[in-house]
């Protein structure tokens, strides 16, 4: 565990694809980049018509992701870790596109939702900045959407992400070059019409007296830093973190940036590749939110979502517990938030938890062998399972997927979101079917094995909770070579039969054993007492 492990990240955005490699010294704990690639591919100049990834970008895509990943191998990197967000968020063939990915390269992408980007970008800026305990306000400005974060080194007190990005608003809303004044009052007002309700929403956090700084992330905001830096000062600061990018030097770009075509903004000093065609819009999207947020300072972060997919992965694979701790339990965190919005009963849902994962603890390697991750999305499935219950009692599982599917989980990709939604629908009633679209949605083989082979522990779990009252005490497996597996059950209370969680485990193992090529013999142990 105290070894240097070589990792990558790559970030498919709406402009651009970024990798950082970085090297982790899990001693410290912290990580140093050691590499970085960039290719502006445009996935975000989809179809106008049908909304879909067009193939010409998706070639660009995959021929930038198969150049990242020889980077990656020549730099000894043991695992590379991909997210997509809103261009194929957002697209029709979004998903079809990362599964020809996968089929392609061997890569897979996962899918995050514009609340886990925002969490991500909050990670990585942290592993970048010192805070102080002070509150930020964090603005990263993309090809798709701008997220807005307000935290004070431990969890972020708000997360939000709004569909205004520079090439969104370029592709819909600029169609002269250059801009005409219709056109340039019509975005600046769209612009701040979308960012009125977020940064309202943020506010709301902070409290009477606090001092805000406003710290700004990605490639617009950088080229607009570098734009100043070589303008007043005539070179460009290494590293460009910590540099200050006025107010008043921006609106004042803004207004000559309106006024050139194309090919007078790429001339300009500081203007990064392809970024001329698209800076006009992220000027106006950065203005009108330092202007709504009373900020006239901007404080430049060069690290963003790439070093947030890192630091993720460094918590959830245990190599952070000091710095950024208050972040580590944020899936446990979210997902008991989403089970008090639905008024899940907790005390339930955690017991059915606990015996959801001593059947996984103890079947392991006799039945399966999934391992922490997995074991993570079955407890959040047996948490959320019954939430569907605050629709209806009526086929609340089903109400139970969609809940979960939409609930905004922190700390999850769309993936295992996918997941943990599907287990819990299927915790009742019919077992997965390939028929049913909740299950093609699943992005993989991999992901419906889990969901059909969890879901069947799941189903043995509530069973054993039939009444809600903690009959069950604990439970222990003995797996035997005839294809046995022998459940002994210990009452909570001596004299108690516990009569209806035989039977419901009775009712429920058949999927159980089909699943697992296993028969279910359970007993109760020691024998129940019945005075006669």
């Amino acid at each position: 565990m105290n070894q240097d492990r070589i990792l990558a990240a790559i970030d498919l955005g709406t402009n651009s694809l970024h990798m950082v490699v970085v090297r982790i010294q899990p001693s410290l704990p912290a990580f140093s980049i050691i590499a970085r690639e960039k290719d502006t591919v445009r996935l975000g100049d989809r179809d106008q018509k049908t909304g879909d990834l067009t193939p010409e970008a998706m070639d660009r895509a995959i021929a930038a992701l198969r150049r990242f990943q020889g980077v990656a191998k020549s730099l000894n990197a043991e695992h590379t870790i991909a997210v997509a967000t809103s261009a194929v968020r957002e697209a029709p063939n979004g998903r079809d596109f990362l599964k020809h990915v996968e089929s392609e390269l061997g890569l897979f992408v996962n899918l995050i939702s514009g609340q886990e980007e925002a969490r991500r970008i909050y990670l990585g800026v942290l592993s970048g900045m010192e805070f102080n305990n002070q509150p930020h306000i964090i603005i990263d400005i993309g090809g798709g959407s701008t997220e807005l974060i307000l935290g004070d080194s431990h969890d972020a007190r708000s997360l939000s992400s709004t569909k205004v990005g520079a090439v969104r608003l370029t592709r819909e809303l600029v169609s002269t070059d250059p801009i005409s004044n219709a056109e340039f009052y019509y975005l600046q007002a769209y612009v701040r019409g979308q960012l009125e309700r977020p940064v309202e929403e943020l506010q709301a956090y902070l409290q009477p007296g606090e001092l805000l700084r406003l710290v700004g992330t990605a490639g617009t905001i950088e080229t607009l830093a570098t734009m100043q830096a070589r303008e007043q000062m005539g070179m460009v600061p290494t590293p460009l973190t910590g540099y200050q990018l006025s107010l008043k030097y921006l609106r004042d770009l803004v207004n000559r940036l309106r006024k050139m075509n194309n090919a007078e903004r790429a001339a300009v000093p500081g203007m990064s590749d392809r970024r001329s065609e698209i800076i006009v819009a992220g000027a106006i999207i950065l203005q009108e939110a330092m202007t709504l947020l009373g900020q006239e300072t901007l404080t430049v972060c060069e690290r963003s979502l790439r070093e947030g997919v890192i630091v993720d992965w460094m918590l959830t694979h245990g190599l952070i517990e000091d710095k950024l701790r208050y972040q580590s339990s944020v899936r446990q965190r979210s997902v008991i938030k989403i089970a008090q919005k639905y008024q899940v009963n907790l005390e339930y849902s955690q017991r059915v938890a606990e015996f959801a994962l001593s059947l996984f603890d103890q079947t392991k390697e006799h039945l399966h062998n999934w391992g922490l991750e997995e074991r993570e999305l079955l407890w959040s499935a047996a948490i959320l399972h019954n939430c569907g219950h605050h629709v209806s009692h009526s086929s609340h599982h089903k109400h139970s997927y969609y809940l979960i599917r939409n609930g905004d989980l922190l700390g999850y990709t769309e993936a295992e979101i996918e997941v943990i939604a599907n287990i819990a629908r299927y915790h009742r009633k019919n077992p997965p079917k390939k028929k049913h679209e909740n299950y093609q949605n699943l992005p993989s083989k991999k992901h419906r094995q889990i969901v059909t082979q969890l879901s069947a522990l799941l189903r043995l779990a509530v069973a054993l909770d039939r009444r809600q009252i903690g009959a069950i005490e604990r439970l222990q497996c003995e797996y035997r070579p005839e294809r046995e597996l022998h459940l002994q059950l210990f009452p909570t209370h001596l004299e108690d039969d516990c009569a209806l969680e035989l039977w419901s485990l009775d009712y429920k193992k058949d999927v159980f054993e089909g699943e697992f090529n296993v028969k279910l013999v359970a007993t109760l142990e020691p024998a129940a007492v019945v005075a006669v």
